[in-house]
């Protein structure tokens, strides 16, 4: 991973050209891929889960690239092993759903994956930060978990500036309404992964959307 990345959020992709849009991306540039796997419970809609990891695996890898993998689901135990054998490089739970993330932490880590600590805009950034501590990255919702396309708050700018207070040496990302006019003051308050959506997937030219949201904070 590079100090700062812009990640196409497959969420937002057309699955009917799925690796299609990968290998654009790639060429231009892309090699961070955020993948939302959603159970449910912890938020409304299931999403796409390890069998679609597999079958997309091969194709980032081979090109350099890594599938961030974000557990927006109740028992992430569950789902580590699952990602790690489908192919994923690194998962990120939230706090709100466990009462030790020591245990999760060490748990990805067994199974040779990075790992983030996520957090919702109703969470205190310092419960956030203590959980994250000895996590790879730690990640600030912008939006509420669960549906792409929604509105950056822009209350998060402050929460991403504690967090940076809290964890100088913790790269931090930034999940949430992420495009040409939010991404830039996110890097200013700290963040430097920036997870994208709407913004690259929604426009007609994807290869031109992912390289403004790079020039922004390049």
């Amino acid at each position: 991973m590079r100090t700062v990345e812009v990640e196409p959020s497959l969420y937002a992709a057309d699955f009917a050209r799925l690796g299609e849009q990968i290998e654009e991306l790639l060429d231009a540039g892309a090699r961070v891929f955020h993948y939302d796997i959603g159970d449910g419970h912890f938020v409304e809609p299931i999403t796409i889960g390890p069998i679609v990891i597999e079958s997309i695996a091969d194709l980032v890898h081979r090109r350099g690239g890594v599938l961030d993998c974000h557990l927006m689901v109740d028992d992430p135990a569950r789902h580590v092993p699952q990602v790690a054998r489908a192919g994923g490089d690194s998962v990120t739970f939230h706090v709100e759903v466990t009462d030790d993330a020591g245990v999760l932490i060490a748990l990805a880590r067994e199974h040779g994956l990075g790992v983030a600590v996520a957090f919702k805009p109703a969470t205190a950034v310092e419960d956030a930060a203590r959980a994250a501590a000895d996590a790879d990255v730690a990640l600030c919702m912008s939006i509420e978990p669960g549906y792409s396309g929604q509105a950056f708050m822009p209350e998060a700018l402050a929460r991403i500036a504690r967090l940076r207070e809290l964890l100088p040496e913790t790269p931090i990302q930034v999940d949430g309404g992420i495009g040409p006019d939010t991404i830039r003051p996110a890097y200013e308050a700290g963040a430097r992964l920036f997870v994208a959506g709407t913004s690259i997937f929604g426009q007609e030219d994807l290869s031109h959307a992912y390289g403004e949201l790079v020039q922004l904070v390049g």
